[in-house]
């Protein structure tokens, strides 16, 4: 089966290492919302290897100051992976969000990665 991060062009990869890629989001969230995949094929986060979760959390962690010092009204980040089709996944390759988030971008932000389930947003 044919996987769109298994064929990303090089030119849409803005950060790297051995196991794990970073680029951005082509339907984002807010502005400079980026992926982190690994460069293996596999669906299932719980699937990883610990090297690959290492991978990916150095990309995650490199990604953020970068993303910072690119934009300074990113004041917080979201951080999400789907996993499975009832989670919401929807291409079945690893992806970890990075989601830049900004003072005022909604209203009232508090319950976060909690709003997957709307009314279970705020408690």
């Amino acid at each position: 089966m044919y996987c769109i991060f298994c064929h990303l062009p090089e030119t849409s990869v803005i950060d790297s290492n051995a196991l794990a890629i970073a680029f951005y989001d082509k339907y984002p969230v807010t502005a400079h919302h980026t992926l982190i995949i690994p460069r293996r094929h596999v669906a299932d986060y719980f699937e990883l290897t610990q090297e690959e979760v290492a991978a990916m959390h150095a990309l995650l962690q490199r990604q953020q100051v970068r993303l910072k010092a690119l934009d300074g009204t990113i004041s917080g980040f979201n951080i999400g992976i789907n996993v499975g089709a009832d989670a919401g996944q929807t291409i079945f390759h690893v992806h970890m969000h990075l989601i830049p988030r900004r003072q005022g971008d909604l209203s009232d932000p508090r319950g976060g990665v909690r709003g997957v389930i709307p009314h279970k947003r705020k408690y």
